[in-house]
């Protein structure tokens, strides 16, 4: 950042740049890994298309991997812009930025206003945890793994699990009621 200056272009380009290399080259280690399983290899073998294969298998079981991925990078680049206008190499004053009021009134008046410093921390803190919590749900939605089994988020799931706990209390009430029975002629 010293060396392209302060402003929004600027921390633009070189968060993007240095983020975007990793995250491309996760991906396309995802796809390789992916690439090389038997079902893959079956598809292909009856006469799938690549762009089948690419639609149908592939990139449904990288796109869990790639939403927390972009939720963990999306969290790391906002703190990193924080921080570098913290230190001044961010976002000019007129432009808002968290780090930026952290850094000028926070700091200044952090004796006899400590909310100036406070809030836009909270603010700071609790957008990251929202950021990686809604990466991990969508993560939770998107993959094919987790379809059908506990981690889904199906509405009628709630329903039967609260029917077969009504069925067990049900069968367990004449046992429960002999207990209280007991207690009371004790």
């Amino acid at each position: 950042m010293s060396i392209v200056g302060p402003g929004l272009a600027q921390i633009l380009f070189v968060l993007g740049i240095s983020g975007g290399i990793g995250a491309s080259r996760f991906k396309r280690s995802l796809v390789f890994a992916i690439r090389e399983n038997q079902y893959i290899s079956a598809s292909q073998a009856i006469g799938a298309r690549p762009g089948y294969v690419m639609w149908r298998h592939i990139l449904p079981n990288i796109m869990p991997m790639v939403v927390v991925v972009f939720s963990g990078t999306m969290g790391g680049m906002i703190m990193a812009e924080a921080g570098l206008s913290f230190l001044g190499l961010g976002l000019p004053p007129p432009y808002p930025s968290w780090g930026g009021m952290i850094a000028g009134e926070g700091r200044a008046n952090m004796l006899m206003a400590p909310w100036m410093l406070l809030w836009p921390g909270l603010a700071l803190t609790f957008v990251i945890f929202g950021i990686n919590m809604f990466g991990d749900a969508l993560r939770d939605l998107l993959d094919p793994r987790l379809r059908g089994g506990l981690g889904s988020y199906r509405l009628d799931k709630g329903e039967e699990i609260a029917r077969k706990i009504r069925a067990k209390m049900e069968s367990a009430k004449p046992q429960i009621e002999q207990d209280i029975a007991a207690l009371k002629k004790k």
